[in-house]
């Protein structure tokens, strides 16, 4: 019976600090594209590394283990990508987070031709997912902006 009292007690205990730190979160942190690296370009599948600019506008540093997330160009999915790298963004501040993503032939192809086929010199992007922060679980997250180019497609 004291084991069982013993765990109870610690179970509460835990749930009480991560009850604390969640309400110490009052906005959720904001995840923008800062950059895409073709790292591999194969037959099949192409890599690439993102780089994914973290920012907390919270009063409590967030300890981020993990990610999750999903590209889409010009409302079409680009690519997927996973990372278990950890990073501490601290109070009020960002970081950088790099993220492995993958992208199929057929989806690389169908951004060539919208590419080709557009006079705007912008791209359309809108990435989303989940952040695994220590203490506190994931937290989903979607984000939509655009990037300039420095051409037009009709020049590809």
């Amino acid at each position: 019976m004291p084991r069982i009292v013993l765990m109870l007690f610690l179970g509460m205990v835990a749930l009480v600090v991560a009850c604390t730190q969640l309400g110490a979160i009052k906005q959720k942190p904001e995840i923008t594209l800062a950059n895409i690296e073709l790292v591999e370009l194969g037959l099949l599948e192409q890599r690439f590394n993102l780089q994914l600019r973290i920012q907390n506008p919270n009063d409590v540093a967030l300890r981020i283990n993990g990610m999750t997330v999903d590209l889409e160009l010009n409302g079409t999915k680009f690519a997927k990508g996973l990372s278990d790298k950890a990073v501490t963004v601290p109070r009020m501040s960002e970081a950088v987070m790099e993220v492995k993503a993958t992208s199929s032939l057929g989806m690389l192809w169908q951004q060539l031709s919208q590419l080709e086929k557009s006079s705007s010199d912008k791209i359309d992007y809108r990435i989303s997912g989940q952040l695994f922060v220590d203490g506190l679980g994931s937290i989903p997250f979607e984000q939509k902006g655009d990037v300039s180019i420095p051409f037009n497609g009709a020049g590809i």
